[in-house]
Formats: structure tokens, sequence, C-alpha cells
């Protein structure tokens, strides 16, 4: 790995997702001494993680600081104010990370140089190590890096790599808010629980049971979601006709297809 106690793997902002992939790298067995974590309000259980494992917690980078690795973990909003006061730690060689959305490597580069640039695009199941991971490098981040990225990403799930950071976006529209369409989907299955007749606890239990199960059924067997549909098909039977209303030409496809094609758009408007 290219960081060290003397060269630190410097995490700037410790919130939910960036305290996750803390939780993540810890639970795999990271070298905590060198590890640093920046952030000026942390919450009670990210300080008592840090102070269990030994983790140094500065509220500001320190002026002698240089990193081997800059994760940047806080909202887009704040760039302005956090990049610059980064500057310091970053030298030629520090790869710099990134999880904002719609902050460009142009951003990054204005400030730091031509450092070595990566933007990572996680999602919220990272906090139970089932989240994927999408990153676009810069021409500059040596495959040794990449290696290194992939191992620290790996903790928290899934790691695929993009050839253009303009794929970012498209990301950010499937599997970026992806789990936010999968919430609505238990939520709205639960709701036709009720309309059916079931009572709001048992229909809030089943959807949830069952939207759990078929994704831990399409992680384990490795089967296209087709295939897997497929086989629970039988011909003229209660799934069929359930289907017939999803996949007909006002069902979920369409509505689907619109949805990423809305989130996209906003994500380019948020990177200007």
């Amino acid at each position: 790995m290219s960081f060290s106690k003397e060269r630190p793997f410097l995490l700037v902002g410790a919130g939910k997702m960036g305290g996750a992939m803390l939780s993540g790298w810890v639970a795999d067995g990271i070298d905590t001494s060198a590890l640093m974590v920046c952030d000026p309000h942390l919450s009670g259980p990210m300080a008592a993680l840090l102070k269990q494992y030994g983790i140094r917690h500065v509220a500001a980078v320190p002026d002698d600081l240089s990193a081997g690795i800059v994760l940047v973990a806080v909202k887009p909003q704040m760039m302005d104010d956090v990049l610059p006061a980064l500057k310091s730690a970053v030298a030629p060689d520090t790869l710099v990370l990134s999880i904002a959305a719609g902050t460009p490597v142009a951003k990054f580069e204005s400030v730091f140089g031509t450092v070595p640039v990566c933007r990572c695009m996680p999602n919220t199941p990272a906090m139970v190590k089932r989240g994927v991971t999408a990153v676009y490098p810069t021409a500059a981040v040596s495959e040794e890096s990449k290696n290194d990225v992939t191992r620290l990403l790996s903790a928290i799930g899934k790691v695929v790599w993009l050839d253009s950071e303009d794929q970012i976006d498209l990301v950010t529209g499937v599997s970026g808010s992806g789990p936010a369409y999968v919430f609505y989907l238990a939520e709205a299955l639960s709701e036709a629980g009720r309309q059916a007749g079931l009572p709001g606890d048992l229909a809030d239990e089943l959807a949830i049971a069952t939207v759990y199960g078929a994704g831990e059924l399409m992680h384990r067997s490795g089967e296209h979601p087709s295939v897997l549909r497929k086989n629970v098909t039988s011909p003229n039977g209660t799934t069929a006709a359930a289907l017939e209303v999803l996949m007909g030409g006002d069902g979920l496809q369409p509505i689907m297809t619109e949805a990423v094609a809305a989130a996209v758009r906003r994500a380019r408007e948020l990177a200007g």
C-alpha cells in the first residue's frame, strides 16, 4: 500500500459513507497506525472507533503533513473550503480519491496540480459491506495505485473501473441512486399488500424479507436477473399474471428508464 505511518492515509470526512469505509478497512485488518482522520465534528460512535483502534484524529490538517493517500469524503458544496486546506498535505505523488458526487477531476487538479486522482462513486450498501463502487482514474494513476484502490474499496463491496469520467454520471443514475429505487420497491410492494387486505405490519415484513431474499439469491447464484425471474415464473401462474402487468408497455421498464435518465440529468447539472 502507498501509505505509512509517516505518510498516512488521510480520510477527510468521517460521516456516514466515510465512516462506513473506515469501519470496513478496520474490519479488513488495515494498519491503523497509518490512518489519520480529519473531521471537526465526529459522531460519538466514530470517536469511540478511533479511540478503540488508536487512529489519529485531527480537526484540521497539520501544516507538516505529507499524505500517501487522501480520500475526500465530504459533501460537494464543501469542496471550495476543504480542498485549499488540503493542499499542503498533497505531494506530487499523493493519490487523491474522491467520493463526492458532481465534483469533476478538473476541480482537484485546479487545486493540487496533475496529481493522480480517482473519482469514486460508492453507494449506501457499503455500510453493510455490500456496496458497489465505480472508479474513474486519471492518466497519472499507476497500475500499483489502481491495485491499492481495488484492495481498499473491496472492503466495502464490489469495485468496477470506468473508461471515462462521463460514465460517473451514468453510474450515479444506476447504482449511486439505485438503492433508493429498491427501497421504494419494497415500500410499493408493502402498500400493494395492504391494499390487497394484509395487515400493515405483516405487509411490511413480507415485502422487506422478499426484497432482501431476492437480492441475496442474485448475489449468491451469479445468475442474470432475467434467468432467476424465468425460474420462478410458471406458465399461466400467479407470477406470470403479475409480470404481465409489470412488463407491459406502461410497466416498470419505461418508468425505470425515465427515472435513471432523470437522475443522470441531475448529476450532470450538479457537475456544472
